[in-house]
């Protein structure tokens, strides 16, 4: 194994994580893009309810698999009626162009954005581990947090749901729905819009520019982010596995 890699393999395994919780968000954009020509910017609401939820549901040290498996149901649940009233809103829109989806979705994630601020408060809240997690696991000698794994594992379900798993990484806090939503947006776009393996590229190499980032050049990080999203644009517009003719 390189010296380099071997001094940050924890690092880089936390870029794949936070990768896959990006991806979470990204791929249900892409998706709703392609096959309903839906542009919906309130998917980072959804992952911030999630959050939330396992607030709600865990946050009180309850830390148990069943707190977990009740917030994800929860989730579940509010994740399909949220999506259900989302498609009824944007119905009347269709044919109006992108911008009035955006400023229709957006407008809907401001709303719960403050309904969920007025609920928990505004200080950030933290989510403990289920209590099988909160140890630690071995890779390459070095520990890095069992609960951390499940996130990796968890990359094939969608934001509300994503939001409960993700939920002992980042904590819940207003504000995290902007972050989230705009990463996911610049995954989406990074990758190709409408493409879901771009998306899940999208993720892996926004978490690692992200993780890395912050550990090795934490003046630079955001510039990096975007950055990283400017140079891949200008040698492919249509993003890195977007389709010719879609714009990217």
């Amino acid at each position: 194994m390189p010296a380099w890699l071997g001094d940050n393999l924890v690092t880089v395994v936390d870029g794949v994580a936070f990768g896959m919780l990006l991806f979470t968000i990204a791929v249900g954009l892409s998706l709703v893009f392609g096959i309903m020509d839906v542009l919906n910017l309130a998917r980072g609401a959804l992952y911030l309810t999630g959050a939330y939820l396992a607030v709600r549901f865990v946050g009180d040290g309850q830390a148990t698999i069943g707190a977990f498996v009740l917030a994800g149901l929860a989730a579940v649940a509010v994740g399909a009626g949220a999506g259900a009233g989302l498609a009824l809103l944007t119905r009347p829109l269709a044919g109006r162009g992108h911008l009035d989806q955006a400023l229709l979705t957006l407008g809907v994630a401001l709303v719960v954005g403050d309904l969920l601020s007025a609920r928990f408060g505004n200080d950030v809240q933290s989510v403990p581990p289920p209590r099988f997690l909160a140890g630690s696991v071995a890779i390459a000698g070095r520990d890095y947090p069992s609960s951390r794994l499940p996130v990796i594992a968890a990359g094939v379900v969608l934001a509300c749901l994503g939001g409960v798993l993700g939920a002992p990484v980042l904590g819940a806090y207003p504000g995290l729905d902007e972050r989230v939503l705009i990463l996911g947006l610049v995954v989406v776009v990074l990758g190709g819009l409408g493409s879901v393996p771009g998306a899940f590229l999208g993720a892996m190499v926004i978490g690692q520019v992200e993780v890395l980032g912050v550990s090795l050049l934490p003046r630079y990080a955001s510039f990096l982010v975007f950055g990283t999203m400017a140079v891949v644009l200008l040698l492919r517009p249509t993003g890195m596995l977007g389709r010719a003719g879609r714009p990217g």
